[in-house]
């Protein structure tokens, strides 16, 4: 009887140790969100993201270079037809995001990513 209940206490401070380890995995699994980049806008395949690491898939499906700068990092000039990848940890808020080739932002190449 005493070997049961010393059994049942182990595997029991096991699953209350293991919990929160397992718990905590899956809240940092990475985020993807593909940008598709044209003249002069994003098209981006999510509008919110949850906190933590976010993974960005650039695709330029436009004729210019084009860059994307998101919470203080950025890609290189992403060439027509090419792709890239930032991936970034991001805080909760609304993030903005743009293009930082000249007269791109302001041409509209740039937005707000809502982070919860």
């Amino acid at each position: 009887m005493n070997r049961i209940t010393l059994a049942l206490g182990v595997a029991l401070a096991a699953l209350v140790v293991a919990a929160p380890v397992a718990a905590r995995s899956s809240s940092t699994a990475a985020t993807t969100v593909t940008v598709q980049m044209k003249e002069f806008k994003f098209i981006l395949s999510k509008k919110s993201v949850p906190h933590g690491k976010v993974t960005f898939k650039l695709v330029n499906k436009g004729k210019l270079g084009h860059d994307f700068a998101i919470a203080g990092k950025k890609t290189k000039i992403i060439a027509a037809g090419k792709s890239g990848t930032l991936t970034v940890t991001l805080k909760k808020g609304k993030i903005p995001y743009k293009c930082t080739v000249p007269g791109h932002a302001a041409a509209g190449m740039k937005g707000t990513l809502n982070v919860t």
